[in-house]
């Protein structure tokens, strides 16, 4: 067996034909090349991997460079997306081959962490990563969100198909990546899918000509739903601007449903408001993100709180070693060194204290380290509880 980079246009014979059946309906038309053809410029600059057999494709594995906020620092990360194996190659360990290597390639060209969706968080735990909260699916009446037009707001709604608004919209995304944990998006030839596609309406509100909120939506059909992405607003004055709008189509849909954050309280946003607030997990269809750290050094610069001490990251061959960590500043510094450590992490434990979703008595209990109540008090206040948002769906 070997692995190799593949270039685009072998995507449409090597990795194209697997993803097809792992993740949709089949079998599809008989010959969809020229299909798919349509699909290679938003892949046009990911990384795809292939493991061939006797010059055949049996697994596949893709990285998107993206970019994603980690506590205030704006980082290249890598974003793994089309993994799939032929059916009569599972079970054989090619993906982790396949994943081992792009992983190690990312980290190489200095992608500082990496991002998924899982089929199964136990597989990908055994890589490092570790779970995100879900972001939740927030469903209400039209007529339950009344008390929003009565509200006298300041600013105006802009209404659009998303390809005249998308300048716009994408501007406003990467406002966010600048000023929220977590999020991520992702590089300019795979996000103008959502443009050139043209198949969402684009509501932006705007407040003394600053775009304060803005989501995509479409209409399933009268008397039917309207279904939102991400409500991305900048304080509560901006998403109430976006329910007004919706309010209004009372007499027109019966449902409207919209994703927010994970810390969102769609419950708190009026009285009487009857929403429901759903965050399902299944497998292998519905699964909240997963993330990891590549590179520690790289880490050097994001927020921290006060505290100093020297952990070592053991049983991983992209990160594994001993660093000494250092917040009184401000600004976590991160410095190899062969001092002692005090604390003992894997990649998935340093990598859930890193993005804020784990205390360290949690990394504890998951097996994710060895940390002494000393050490856990430091970490705990070198890295805060905090939620991350991905946004970014790949």
């Amino acid at each position: 067996m070997t692995i190799r980079r593949i270039s685009s246009e072998e995507r449409l014979t090597a990795s194209f034909p697997l993803l097809g059946y792992a993740f949709e309906h089949s079998p599809g038309t008989a010959d969809r090349v020229e299909e798919l053809r349509g699909y290679l410029p938003y892949n046009e600059g990911n990384v795809t991997l292939a493991a061939e057999e006797n010059g055949t494709a049996v697994a596949v594995a893709s990285a998107i460079p993206m970019r994603q906020n980690i506590r205030g620092a704006v980082v290249p990360m890598a974003g793994i997306a089309g993994v799939a194996t032929h059916p009569l190659a599972r079970r054989q360990g090619h993906v982790r081959r396949v994943l081992t290597r792009l992983l190690g390639e990312m980290r190489d060209e200095g992608f500082v962490a990496t991002a998924l969706y899982p089929f199964r968080p136990s597989f990908y735990e055994r890589f490092g990563y570790v779970g995100f909260p879900m972001p939740r699916t927030v469903t209400v009446a039209p007529a339950d969100l009344a008390s929003f037009l009565r509200l006298d707001l300041p600013g105006e709604i802009t209404w659009q198909r998303i390809k005249d608004g998308y300048d716009s919209y994408r501007a406003f995304t990467q406002r966010f990546l600048a000023e929220r944990h977590g999020f991520a998006v992702f590089p300019d030839f795979r996000a103008a899918r959502q443009r050139d596609r043209n198949e969402e309406w684009l509501i932006t509100a705007v407040v003394d000509g600053e775009t304060v909120a803005a989501v995509p939506y479409r209409i399933s059909g009268h008397a039917q739903d309207l279904v939102a992405g991400d409500l991305l607003a900048t304080d509560p004055v901006a998403r109430a601007l976006v329910l007004q709008f919706f309010a209004r189509h009372v007499d027109q849909v019966e449902r409207i449903t919209m994703t927010v954050a994970a810390d969102e309280n769609p419950e708190l946003w009026g009285t009487d408001l009857a929403a429901h607030t759903e965050a399902k997990i299944h497998f292998p269809g519905s699964s909240a993100p997963m993330a990891r750290i590549l590179s520690m050094p790289a880490l050097t610069g994001i927020d921290a709180g006060p505290g100093r001490l020297t952990v070592e990251v053991v049983d991983d061959p992209f990160i594994a070693g001993s660093y000494l960590l250092d917040g009184e500043s401000g600004r976590l510094e991160v410095t190899p060194t062969d001092s002692p450590a005090t604390a003992t992490l894997t990649a998935a434990g340093i990598s859930a204290l890193v993005y804020g979703v784990l205390d360290p008595v949690e990394v504890v209990l998951r097996g994710f380290g060895a940390i002494p109540d000393a050490a856990a008090a430091t970490l705990r206040s070198l890295f805060p509880r905090r939620t991350p948002n991905l946004f970014a769906a790949f």
